[in-house]
């Protein structure tokens, strides 16, 4: 009897003197939600944008992100009188392998974007991401992100001239709806592809842009959508302008 109550004393002893730390629940494991979701119009199309999760529900660094599924939702109803709690009538978008990406999704390092042409003005779509691990376990779901577009506002008409050391590219039209905000300004090369990121951070409110810092001997394609708020506070890009090109010179 005395030998199994020292046992006891002693098993106590070691389970006191271990080291304990903090309890990780499987739910924990999983990715947290992507982030700075926003969904925007862009000519006929709506432009989603998210930032992939680097950590999980309990806030320790995210291993073994595989994709991220998009979820979607049409109605006839205006935003401010949807259900962001009801999910039924969601369905699955896209299902987003970061390995292998479609066509029609850009990625720039962490950031994800997406162009959805299947939409119609006068509709509501509403989007929610869950991301997923390559294990299949889901993550957080994003707080849903809603747009209701609208016809596509005229596309303005552009000129480029080319210089020795720059590109200037001019606008001579300016849209005829909403209040102007700016131009966004689309390059690419011919080896390239088009980025749904435009060059500048923000709408250029000039009516000729100056692109420095390009190498020689290279082709440079510009298009240009202007940016207008409507009165309901969305900010619009147009349709499309024509596409023009250009070249640095050779000193002259």
């Amino acid at each position: 009897m005395r030998n199994l109550y020292t046992l006891v004393i002693l098993m106590l002893a070691l389970t006191a003197c271990g080291k304990k730390g903090p309890l990780h629940y499987p739910d924990m494991l999983v990715p947290s939600a992507p982030g700075a979701v926003t969904v925007s119009q862009s000519g006929s199309a709506v432009k989603l944008q998210f930032v992939l999760p680097d950590k999980d529900r309990g806030g320790r660094k995210l291993s073994g992100l595989a994709g991220v599924k998009i979820s979607k939702r049409q109605s006839d109803l205006p935003r401010e009188q949807l259900c962001n709690s009801c999910l039924a009538d969601y369905f699955l978008f896209r299902k987003l392998d970061l390995g292998l990406l479609p066509e029609e999704v850009q990625r720039f390092g962490s950031r994800i974007v997406i162009l959805d042409g299947d939409v119609s003005a006068g509709k509501t779509y509403s989007y929610s991401l869950v991301p997923f691990a390559a294990d299949g376990s889901d993550g957080s779901s994003s707080n849903p992100v809603a747009i209701s577009p609208v016809t596509p506002t005229p596309a303005p008409v552009i000129k480029a001239e080319s210089f020795p050391t720059e590109i200037k590219v001019s606008f001579t039209s300016l849209p005829s709806v909403g209040r102007f905000v700016g131009y966004n300004i689309y390059r690419r090369t011919q080896q390239g592809t088009a980025s749904y990121l435009p060059l500048n951070r923000e709408p250029f409110a000039g009516m000729e842009y100056i692109d420095s810092g390009l190498a020689r001997n290279t082709v440079y394609s510009y298009t240009v959508r202007s940016v207008v708020k409507l009165e309901n506070g969305d900010v619009v890009e147009s349709l499309l302008s024509n596409a023009v090109e250009g070249m640095l010179k050779d000193d002259e």
